[in-house]
C-alpha cells in the first residue's frame, strides 16, 4: 500500500509538470492550428532565468530558501518566458500566418534550434546545479517518503491550472480566446483584436512552460540548454493523449503520462519508459486521433 501511495505522489508530481507544458502546446494549437515546437526550449529558459535570478538574489543579500523568495523567482521566470513567447510569435510566426502549415512547422523547428544553440552559447554546455529556491525537507509518514518540493510542485500546478481555468472561462479576454479558437475570421468581424489575443495566448502558454521548467529543475536539479527536449516531447504526447486543443485534455494527458512513467519506473521495463510513451502516442493516433477529451473536426477543403 505504501509503495502504491509513493507511486501516486511521484506520478502526480511528474504529471503536473507535463500538464503545465502540454497546456502551452494545446493553447497555441487551439488558436492557430499548429504545434509550436519551440515551446520546450521556452521551458528550458524558465529554468535558467530562475537559476540566474536566484544567484542574483544571493549576491544582493535577499533571503534565499524561503517561500516568498521562491515565489518571486517563479513569477520572474514566468514573466520572462511570457515576454520571450510574445516576441517569438511577433517576429517568427505572425509574418507566416497565411503561409502553409509546412512553412510554419519548419520555422518552429528553426526557432527551437536557435534557442537551443543560443542557450549553449550564452549559458555554456556544461550542466549547472539548480539551487534550492524553496525550503527543502523530507517527510517520512510510516514508510511513505515525500519530498517537500513535490508538494510545492503540486501546489503551484493546481494554483496555475485554476488561474488558467478562471481566465479562460470567466474573463473577457478568455471569452475572446475561445471565440478566436472557434473561428478567428468571425471573431475579427465582431471587433476582437485577433493579433492581441494570439500574442496573449503565446505569452500565457510560455509563462506556464517557464513555471514547468522551474518546477522540473527543483526535482531534477541539474539544468543544461538541451534539457527541454525530453520533457517537451513527453508533454506533446500528453497533449495529443488528452486531445490537442482541449485544456482539460492537456491536464488529463499530463497526469496520465506521469502515472504511466512512474509505474513503469518501478518494474523491469524501466529502461523502456521513453519507448512506452511514444507507443502511447502511436496508439492514440491510430485508435482515437482526437484524444481522450478531444472532438473530431470536419474541415472543408
Amino acid at each position: 500500500m505504501t509503495e502504491l501511495l509513493q507511486q501516486v505522489i511521484n506520478g502526480l508530481s511528474m504529471g503536473a509538470i507535463y500538464a503545465l507544458i502540454a497546456l502551452g502546446y494545446t493553447m497555441v494549437y487551439g488558436v492557430l492550428r499548429f504545434i509550436n515546437f519551440a515551446h520546450s526550449d521556452v521551458f528550458m529558459l524558465g529554468a535558467f532565468v530562475a537559476y540566474y535570478t536566484a544567484r542574483a538574489f544571493g549576491r544582493w543579500g535577499f533571503v534565499m530558501g524561503g517561500y516568498l523568495g521562491g515565489i518571486a523567482i517563479l513569477l520572474l521566470s514566468m514573466t520572462a518566458c511570457a515576454v520571450v513567447g510574445i516576441v517569438i510569435e511577433r517576429l517568427a510566426y505572425r509574418p507566416l500566418r497565411r503561409r502553409s502549415t509546412l512553412t510554419v512547422l519548419i520555422t518552429a523547428i528553426g526557432v527551437s534550434l536557435l534557442l537551443q544553440n543560443g542557450g549553449q552559447l550564452v549559458f555554456g554546455v556544461n550542466p549547472k546545479a539548480f539551487p534550492d529556491i524553496f525550503p527543502s525537507s523530507t517527510l517520512n509518514l510510516g514508510g511513505l517518503v515525500i519530498n517537500s518540493n513535490q508538494l510545492v510542485v503540486l501546489g503551484v500546478a493546481i494554483a496555475l491550472l485554476s488561474a488558467l481555468h478562471w481566465i479562460v472561462q470567466h474573463t473577457r479576454i478568455g471569452t475572446a480566446m475561445r471565440a478566436v479558437s472557434f473561428n478567428a475570421t468571425a471573431a475579427s468581424l465582431v471587433g476582437i483584436d485577433t493579433n492581441r489575443i494570439i500574442s496573449f495566448t503565446f505569452g500565457m502558454g510560455s509563462a506556464l512552460a517557464g513555471a514547468g521548467g522551474v518546477l522540473y529543475a527543483m526535482n531534477y536539479p541539474s539544468i543544461e540548454p538541451l534539457m527541454g527536449n525530453s520533457p517537451g516531447l513527453k508533454a506533446f504526447i500528453a497533449a495529443v493523449l488528452g486531445g490537442i486543443g482541449s485544456l482539460p485534455g492537456a491536464a488529463l494527458g499530463g497526469m496520465l503520462l506521469g502515472f504511466v512513467e512512474t509505474g513503469v519506473s518501478g518494474t523491469r521495463w524501466s529502461t523502456f519508459r521513453d519507448a512506452i510513451a511514444f507507443a502511447i502516442l502511436i496508439g492514440i493516433l491510430l485508435f482515437r486521433p482526437a484524444g481522450l477529451l478531444g472532438r473530431n473536426r470536419v474541415e472543408k477543403v
